[in-house]
């Protein structure tokens, strides 16, 4: 699996960028992430001028012509010698958590943000796109529809990761008021392929696709290909407003009905049940304890109450202001499960 994803499926990316906007330079941190491939990979693929600063090396994809720097968001100089001389920062360095406690998550989240908002003011950078999640919002306040102009993730009982993202914004949006051009992206659950990791959720389709994941909890979530969040970032580069957030959705669907989906692509008959909700939510608690002596963060309060609130997600902006358009989730799911598999994607 180290081709990214095979030439059909860059091809195809790749062309569909090109028609919408024109290449520059562009600095990506968080490169190596599962956004940070894919993008990596067809802005180089676009025509772009393509650097990258991360913790560690790009790995999966042709690294080729990309001007890899291995820092930290966090650290001045290395983000300030980063950004010196491109067009545009894509900032997607982030630390995903499902702990109730992450003190590293909360310092990568938010004082990454802030050092490199801090970073594209100082050097005059013409623009820059942050990409947050849709945890900023609070998901259990928006029900049972969520935009932007929903209720954020302030309140302590939220889960760290959802309270990091806002205020992970928030340290943008100050450096939008000293000038500078950032716009904001706002993803739901993001699969797909590629994804070296994998993400929890790609694992729990490539679990099912092998015939292996017998239980799912109950709920659901709105899922969108990482294509297509690579598509609306780009976009984001010529049409975000400074400091709007933008939504970017997918497809409602429950764990159960996407595992099942995966399941029957190779022949399996998929998880046979589903734990509810709430009594799920009431074991998480122990289920944390449990999960983090195997050094894990799979069965949290967090995690399980992200299917538990499963609000409906509008991206008519992002669907307005950035041409977004999710393709179908059975198409995400079968070449998440081929991408596995080590098949070429369409």
């Amino acid at each position: 699996m180290g081709d990214a994803g095979g030439p059909s499926y860059r091809a195809g990316v790749s062309n569909r960028l090109a028609s919408t906007v024109a290449p520059r330079s562009a600095l990506v941190t968080g490169a190596a992430g599962f956004v940070g491939i894919n993008l990596v990979d067809v802005l180089r693929r676009s025509g772009w001028t393509v650097r990258t600063l991360d913790r560690v090396p790009l790995a999966g994809i042709e690294t080729a012509g990309i001007d890899q720097r291995i820092g930290d968001v966090r650290d001045p100089e290395a983000v300030a010698d980063a950004v010196a001389g491109v067009d545009v920062v894509v900032h997607l360095a982030a630390r995903i958590t499902l702990a109730s406690h992450d003190p590293e998550a909360w310092e990568i989240n938010v004082v990454g943000p802030a050092t490199v908002a801090e970073a594209a003011v100082a050097a005059g950078i013409p623009r820059m796109v942050h990409c947050s999640s849709v945890h900023a919002f609070d998901l259990a306040r928006a029900l049972p529809r969520l935009n932007e102009l929903s209720p954020r993730a302030v309140d302590p009982s939220r889960p760290v990761y959802d309270r990091s993202k806002y205020a992970g914004e928030q340290e943008v949006r100050r450096r939008v008021d000293a000038g500078l051009d950032a716009t904001i992206v706002n993803p739901t659950g993001v699969i797909g392929p590629i994804d070296l990791g994998p993400s929890r959720m790609n694992l729990v389709i490539d679990s099912a696709a092998r015939g292996r994941l017998p239980v799912v909890v109950h709920g659901g979530f709105d899922w969108v290909d990482v294509r297509d969040v690579v598509l609306a970032l780009v976009a984001a580069v010529e049409h975000g407003a400074a400091g709007e957030n933008h939504l970017v959705g997918g497809h409602r669907a429950s764990a159960l009905h996407i595992g099942r989906f995966a399941a029957a692509l190779n022949g399996h008959l998929g998880p046979v049940a589903a734990l509810p909700g709430r009594l799920a939510l009431w074991a998480a608690p122990a289920g944390e304890r449990v999960s983090a002596w195997f050094g894990r963060d799979v069965f949290t309060p967090a995690s399980i109450g992200t299917l538990v609130d499963d609000p409906i997600v509008e991206s008519d902006r992002a669907r307005a202001v950035l041409g977004h358009e999710p393709r179908p989730l059975a198409d995400t799911v079968r070449d998440t499960v081929r991408w596995f598999e080590g098949e070429p994607q369409l």
